[in-house]
């Protein structure tokens, strides 16, 4: 289940990491499901599989971070499809973040725009979307923190689409580190809004930054789902609830 977007791109790399993830599990019954703004909902694929007879079904939220969503509209969406459909048990998983995968996966993408590890004179901006929840942002900062540690960058700066600090604020530290470069690492699953967000707002105060993509249908991501899977709890118990 990912959240959705009115970009048809974002469907289109979730499928393609779905794909992934079917190809790690031959025969297992993986089916695509949004949040809103995409189809299919999460409700109406629940539906279906109740309608088939089928009596558990396990919801991975494709979510990077534990914030409003994982928290509020999953549960909600989960309670609402079994409340209709009673003799459904759901098992809900885990967000994929925080895990050392998704952090390899965001420097692949990273290296592929051209900021390899090591090079002092890039400044790394590492872009999420942001919550209006703390430990959310935190937790992507930690990230930064860890990259900014260990990877020999000019330095590793943290900024958000839709909360404080922003692409500019994030540059403009660097800028005063010695980075002669910058490049937007990239904390998102799919493209989107948020994503060109930031990516419009890093060509605008630095004309030629690497721009690396969402993490998409990355084999390490897909392992993460598939883990994420395995060790999903039921809805009643999950820690979202």
């Amino acid at each position: 289940m990912a959240h959705g977007s009115r970009d048809p791109r974002s469907a289109a790399s979730v499928a393609a990491l779905l794909e992934v993830v079917r190809a790690l599990r031959p025969g297992l019954d993986v089916r695509l499901s949004f949040l809103d703004l995409s189809a299919p909902r999460l409700t109406d694929v629940l539906a279906g599989v109740a309608g088939e007879g089928h009596r558990r079904a396990v919801v991975v939220p494709l979510l990077l971070g534990d914030a409003y969503h994982a928290r509020v509209d999953v549960p909600g969406a989960v309670a609402e499809a079994t409340g209709r459909h009673p003799r459904l048990e759901v098992l809900v998983s885990d967000v994929l973040g925080p895990d050392p995968r998704l952090e390899s996966a965001a420097l692949r993408r990273l290296a592929a725009a051209g900021a390899h590890p090591g090079d002092p004179g890039i400044g790394v901006v590492l872009a999420a979307a942001g919550s209006s929840h703390p430990p959310a942002n935190a937790a992507v900062a930690d990230v930064a923190r860890r990259w900014a540690a260990g990877a020999g960058w000019a330095g590793v700066e943290v900024a958000f689409a839709a909360a404080e600090p922003d692409v500019a604020s994030a540059v403009a530290r660097l800028r005063a580190r010695g980075a002669r470069r910058v490049a937007l690492g990239s904390w998102f699953l799919a493209p989107g809004l948020l994503p060109d967000r930031v990516r419009a707002q890093a060509r605008a105060v630095a004309p030629g930054a690497l721009l690396a993509d969402p993490l998409g249908p990355d084999p390490e991501v897909a392992e993460l789902v598939v883990q994420r899977y395995l060790t999903a709890e039921p809805a009643s118990t999950a820690r979202y609830a």
